[in-house]
């Protein structure tokens, strides 16, 4: 039924549907249920100690003989602003003070992984699918992997993106339209101008290069598949639908509750709990750093700062201070186990196929 097959013949996948990596948001339980039930189950990495990917790896491993990915981010890490670090501390101080927290003992965040490490984890353990973000890899380390048979995805917000990938010599390219929840991809250009709508970026990339598109953004169901492959993707990523799959036990009952809420605060692409581009639910916090960007830290040197938001607002239940990133059709979430999800996200894209190959020599 799948209108192009080349994802399918060369990942040996039964679905052209994608679990799409959310680091610190999967679990090897939620990238095997996926990859079980013929999709592509993807560990999001990114936030990991390379011990903790092989073992995490390996886990997947037990659970699944099915083919699945790992992804990592890849980007030049900034030199720390002392300014805008000292200006982040005194806002978040009021955060936590205002929460019942004293700042001077908020624990300090581990270390941020090492990325090189982390990539020579995975290049040694060699999963089926290595994907990557936030920029590119070296085209070495791209070879590398290819050497080992691994099939390389990487990640294009516009159409000069894709080209570069292209080059890099990757195997597909995920389009990530400005819908997606999550941080942006963006490596070629300000942010602002790569804010490309999923329907319009796929048909652009999918004309552009002459790899397999994997289009990404604000797809919840069946409709939005469909109309990804009528746009010419050969598959379909989704990342906020698998949130709320009981196998994704990272999630904290706050930010599932919202997400299956039915919808009410709009999402907004910001910097303000990482320091790089990403769309959040709406709230307090993203609201008040709206009006002090020049305060915001480089990725990743927010990241800490904001880490007793979290770890607060989760224990007090406050929406309005906890971080939770999510695509803009987040209303549309349901709860169900991932291998269900996945089958039901098959019957409602073959359905819509078929009508739609019914209806068209009568058009």
């Amino acid at each position: 039924m799948w209108p192009d097959r080349r994802l399918l013949e060369r990942l040996n996948i039964v679905h052209p549907i994608i679990q799409a990596p959310m680091a610190g948001a999967s679990t090897p339980e939620l990238v095997a249920a996926v990859s079980n039930a013929g999709g592509l189950g993807s560990l999001g990495a990114a936030m990991m100690q390379p011990d903790a990917i092989r073992g995490a790896i390996r886990e997947i491993r037990r659970l699944t003989q099915r083919p699945f990915a790992v992804n990592l981010f890849t980007y030049p890490v900034p030199e720390p602003e002392a300014d805008r670090v000292a200006r982040m501390k005194t806002r978040i101080g009021g955060y936590v003070r205002a929460l019942g927290g004293d700042p001077a003992k908020i624990p300090a965040m581990p270390p941020l992984p090492d990325m090189a490490q982390q990539m020579a984890v995975v290049l040694e353990e060699a999963p089926p699918v290595f994907s990557f973000t936030f920029g590119v890899p070296t085209r070495d380390t791209v070879a590398a992997f290819r050497e080992k048979g691994v099939f390389v995805i990487g990640t294009a917000t516009n159409v000069a993106e894709a080209k570069a990938l292209v080059g890099l010599g990757v195997d597909a390219i995920t389009a990530q339209g400005s819908e997606a929840g999550g941080h942006r991809g963006t490596f070629v250009g300000p942010v602002e101008e790569s804010l490309i709508g999923t329907i319009a970026l796929v048909p652009m990339v999918a004309d552009a290069i002459k790899l397999p598109v994997i289009a990404a953004g604000g797809i919840m169901d069946g409709r939005g598949i469909a109309a990804a492959l009528m746009l010419g993707a050969a598959g379909a990523a989704l990342g906020t639908a698998f949130l709320t799959c009981p196998e994704n036990g990272t999630v904290h009952p706050i930010y599932r509750a919202t997400l299956l809420g039915g919808g009410g605060a709009p999402t907004v692409v910001t910097r303000a709990y990482t320091g790089r581009h990403a769309r959040f639910i709406q709230n307090r916090f993203t609201s008040d750093i709206a009006t002090a960007t020049t305060d915001i830290p480089s990725y990743p040197h927010q990241i800490p700062l904001t880490a007793p938001l979290r770890a607060l607002g989760g224990e007090t239940r406050n929406a309005e201070i906890f971080p939770m990133l999510a695509g803009q059709a987040y209303p549309l979430s349901r709860a169900m186990p991932a291998g269900e999800l996945v089958q039901t996200l098959v019957r409602e894209t073959a359905d819509l196929l078929a009508g739609t190959r019914r209806a068209a020599p009568a058009a």
